[in-house]
């Protein structure tokens, strides 16, 4: 375990996520500690002032900055274009779109680049629980990992199944997506993230079956993931609030980062 103290945090994306993980930062875990962020979106002087950040367009200038720890929250994009350098650079990086990892090169090169660097590559749990369960039975032999992903049919727009489905019209469980978690993690990475986080405690990325649903007898996002093998069987459902700003986005997901972050801080902050 490091023994570096975290007194300036990098944050990569200011959306709904990034935002909430910033107040929680500077409200309950590091209030005395610095905080700058890359961020592309419009953010006005009263905003700024408020969080007492420093604002970059791209990673060399958070490099220049010199983080302690740097918090991913905007993509699969940021994992591929900040996160090696970050790591390379002995940063340790806290990523919420473990989605990305479903790259195998990717997934390479940001372990080369944490090793080269010595860097730690912090991964959350994101919206689903229960996968310590899941990694245990992996151990004697998975047979089978089935992931189902329900949410309102709006909570879908702005993604694949928004060219191929009415999402307004849809009045019965529709669903939008049947493959393996490689497919889903790379056609919807704004939605099904939490289907890297199974894949992962599991049988894998390109063995781990997947199915998305528009459903409009759900207003939470609801996550089941069943599982068989020399254990026996495995159920676990969650039934998460969207964050109030980002029907997208299961609140959970938030948490798990904030849960992560504060997990380091104990281990790192004397």
């Amino acid at each position: 375990m490091s023994s570096k103290t975290i007194h300036r945090v990098g944050i990569i994306g200011l959306g709904a996520i990034g935002k909430r993980v910033l107040e929680a930062l500077q409200s309950e875990h590091l209030p005395a500690a610095s905080y700058a962020a890359i961020d592309h979106a419009p953010h006005s002087d009263a905003f700024i002032q408020a969080h007492r950040l420093e604002l970059f367009t791209d990673v060399q200038g958070l490099l220049a900055w010199q983080p302690d720890l740097v918090i991913e929250c905007a993509g699969h994009g940021a994992v591929v274009n900040t996160v090696p350098t970050l790591l390379k650079a002995g940063i340790d990086v806290v990523i919420a779109s473990i989605g990305a990892l479903a790259d195998h090169a990717l997934s390479t090169a940001l372990e080369q680049a944490a090793e080269q660097g010595q860097a730690r590559l912090i991964l959350v749990s994101g919206a689903i629980g229960g996968l310590d369960a899941l990694r245990s039975a992996r151990s004697a032999g998975l047979d089978t990992v089935v992931y189902v992903g329900r949410k309102p049919p709006r909570a879908w727009a702005g993604s694949p199944a928004e060219v191929d489905f009415d999402l307004a019209q849809i009045s019965v469980p529709t669903t939008i997506f049947r493959g393996t978690a490689a497919e889903a993690s790379i056609r919807f990475p704004k939605n099904a993230n939490v289907t890297a986080a199974v894949a992962l405690s599991g049988v894998g990325f390109e063995h781990t079956q997947v199915e998305l649903v528009a459903d409009p007898g759900v207003d939470k996002n609801v996550h089941e993931v069943q599982a068989c093998g020399a254990f026996g069987e495995l159920s676990i459902r969650l039934a998460n609030n969207p964050l109030p700003d980002n029907p997208k986005t299961s609140w959970l997901a938030a948490l798990s980062i904030e849960e992560a972050v504060s997990k380091q801080l104990l281990s790192l902050v004397f």
